[in-house]
């Protein structure tokens, strides 16, 4: 995989409950694979394996699993059809998709993240290469552990409370994490929006903006990212016409292509991937193409796009580090960095790169975040100008890249 991420025990919490896992896959092999990686892992235990969607649908009530491996392609029942009826049944539940590393797999695995799933692992396209894909095996077992303790963790609060009232204690109406719209199936990630003054409450240090008007815009992001760039780009809109807009998305070759494609819908500007020699362009929007390092370099005056093919950093490839290492060379205190949500700690050190380049950086809050991995780390580095809920991120670009730090 072009971006398996680095510790398998991700999300995991010793001693507590092991994460209920359903399988859902045709491929008998596969399907029996999937299911003796997960139950080998001591914090997750497999409730169910399916053959097709409609089988799926029929146990979740049943066996009542935090997350389901989902495929896309079955007979009788496909994922996608089976992803709304799941989600009807239990609304807190955690869906990753799993598909080969085609351009429809890949647009269906977008389309699914849309409509709730909340995230997707892509799979080698032969059974041969999943059997000894040890990439594959990893990042699934880290985005099943990650994100069920998260939805775990969630419901936490919730049924404490419950138990509370019934014990009769006094306590307060709790609307559960898993009573949101159905429009919304996300919304059990995003959680709450902290205030903007989450980092001053939580001791987390800041340091003010860079005076200088930036003329770069930096962003680095993963499990989670395609749906929260989304949002960002939408809401900075004409405020990146002055200025580039470079991103690293974990993410593999094929789907950086479409996920381009998508953020130049959401931003109203011109996307794609970014090619090896290219000039930047003010108003334009450069993804990271899957399997490819993408970084800056000036070129007699103009900064151009490099594409390296060197090892992964961070266990990454594209990585954000070199990205924001070469940002931070190319524009100096005029560089403005984003690190959204996602696993590992990708970007923690490219942001201090930034900051001590004289650049300014604003990072995701864990409240909103489907994992607070990457931006917790980049907060945790105290250079932070801003850890800020995901709603609040792209106004505040749009106002920072306009010459305000209000």
């Amino acid at each position: 995989m072009a971006f398996a991420q680095r510790s398998v025990s991700a999300g995991a919490n010793p001693g507590s409950d092991p994460i209920k896992v359903m399988v859902v896959d045709d491929a008998v092999v596969i399907r029996g694979l999937l299911t003796r990686w997960l139950g080998e892992d001591k914090g997750l235990k497999v409730v169910s394996s399916q053959r097709n969607g409609k089988l799926a649908v029929e146990d979740i009530e049943k066996s009542n699993p935090d997350v389901v491996v989902l495929d896309i392609e079955m007979p009788e029942m496909d994922g996608m059809t089976a992803l709304p009826l799941m989600l009807a049944k239990k609304r807190d539940l955690v869906v990753i998709m799993a598909s080969t590393l085609t351009r429809r797999n890949a647009e269906i695995s977008l389309k699914a993240l849309s409509l709730g799933a909340a995230d997707y692992v892509p799979k080698p396209e032969s059974t041969s290469e999943v059997t000894t894909s040890i990439d594959f095996r990893r990042e699934l077992i880290e985005k099943v552990k990650a994100l069920g303790a998260r939805a775990v963790r969630m419901r936490g609060p919730a049924r404490t409370m419950r138990a509370e009232t019934s014990a009769g204690r006094t306590a307060q109406p709790v609307r559960p994490v898993s009573a949101r719209p159905a429009q919304d199936t996300r919304a059990s990630f995003r959680g709450a929006a902290k205030p903007a003054a989450a980092a001053a409450s939580s001791g987390l240090k800041t340091r003010p903006y860079s005076s200088a008007k930036p003329r770069i815009l930096a962003i680095g992001s993963s499990t989670g990212g395609p749906q929260a760039l989304q949002e960002v780009m939408k809401e900075v809109g004409t405020a990146m016409n002055d200025v580039p807009v470079v991103i690293t998305q974990h993410m593999p070759p094929t789907f950086t292509s479409i996920l381009a494609e998508h953020l130049g819908k959401a931003a109203l500007r011109p996307a794609k991937e970014g090619e090896d020699g290219e000039v930047l362009k003010a108003g334009n929007i450069y993804v990271a193409p899957g399997g490819k390092h993408m970084i800056l370099e000036k070129d007699a005056g103009a900064v151009k796009i490099r594409l390296t093919d060197g090892p992964p950093v961070n266990f990454c490839k594209p990585a954000v580090d070199p990205l924001f290492d070469s940002v931070a060379k190319a524009y100096g205190s005029a560089s403005l960095a984003v690190i959204l949500t996602g696993m590992g700690h990708d970007g923690a050190d490219g942001v201090k790169t930034i900051s001590s380049g004289g650049g300014s950086v604003i990072t995701q809050d864990e409240a909103t975040s489907v994992v607070w991995g990457m931006p917790g780390a980049a907060a945790q580095t105290g250079v932070c100008s801003d850890i800020l809920p995901l709603n609040q991120i792209g106004p505040k670009i749009a106002r920072v890249l306009k010459g305000s730090t209000r």
